[in-house]
């Protein structure tokens, strides 16, 4: 678990990661008397920054289903209010808060629409949910090498449970009876390799791929080369979307 948690708080420090966080946060336009839910919140990376936003006047809650995140946002966040519990049984009453946040979470689960509906069951009328999720088949790794480069996004997206669920956020959102207030497209970008190696995986992914037998290993070890020695420019879309209940 310490790797996953480093994992999400160098992804957190990325420039892109701060970006796209920072609007996220702007697109919820929380109020200090607000009520702000973190569903999926793991070490409690943002509930600092969603504290702020209510001024310490509203109320924030981190919810996360796996016992070792919620220790170490309790450690981190000793004041906050933190619960454990699974994204389709959240610990709050109906229509008892007004925006709720959920980044990086559904490509996860196994049942997406429920999960959704659920967040809609606890905002109140008029609510806003904040949705953050990549979109791993526009993965691309530039490189001479094209048939490796799709072969290692090709593996990489079959690593995650639903890939592509960024592209239907607008889908669930309305099948679960919300309006939908934005979508947003964001380009992620890497340029440098050791940014690009710890988020995308770039050498424990292909290793794995050439284990699995998706790539030859010859071919991986000249393009994980080629990489190295730079230039890098690897990518993926990234979607946020706002929806009101």
């Amino acid at each position: 678990m310490t790797d996953q948690i480093t994992y999400l708080d160098a992804a957190a420090a990325t420039d892109a990661g701060t970006a796209y966080k920072r609007r996220l946060l702007e697109l919820l336009c929380i109020t200090p008397d607000q009520t702000v839910v973190d569903i999926g919140c793991g070490p409690g990376t943002d509930l600092r920054s969603l504290a702020k936003a209510v001024h310490n006047h509203g109320r924030v809650i981190g919810v996360d289903r796996d016992p070792r995140m919620v220790e170490e946002a309790k450690r981190r966040h000793p004041q906050a209010d933190i619960r454990q519990a699974d994204l389709l049984a959240l610990p709050l009453p109906d229509d008892s808060v007004d925006r709720a946040r959920v980044d990086r979470v559904l490509q996860h689960v196994a049942e997406p629409p429920a999960a959704v509906a659920e967040v809609r069951r606890v905002l109140r009328p008029g609510g806003l949910v904040g949705l953050a999720e990549p979109d791993w088949d526009t993965l691309t790794v530039a490189d001479p090498d094209e048939d490796t480069s799709q072969a290692f996004a090709r593996f990489n997206a079959g690593q995650v449970r639903n890939p592509t669920l960024g592209r239907d956020l607008a889908g669930l959102c309305t099948r679960a009876g919300f309006h939908i207030r934005t979508v947003e497209p964001t380009p992620i970008v890497f340029h440098d390799f050791p940014t690009a190696d710890r988020i995308l995986g770039l050498t424990r992914n292909s290793s794995r791929a050439v284990a699995n037998g998706d790539i030859p290993q010859p071919r991986a070890e000249a393009w994980l080369h080629r990489l190295k020695a730079g230039p890098v420019t690897a990518s993926f879309t990234f979607y946020l979307a706002v929806a009101e209940a």
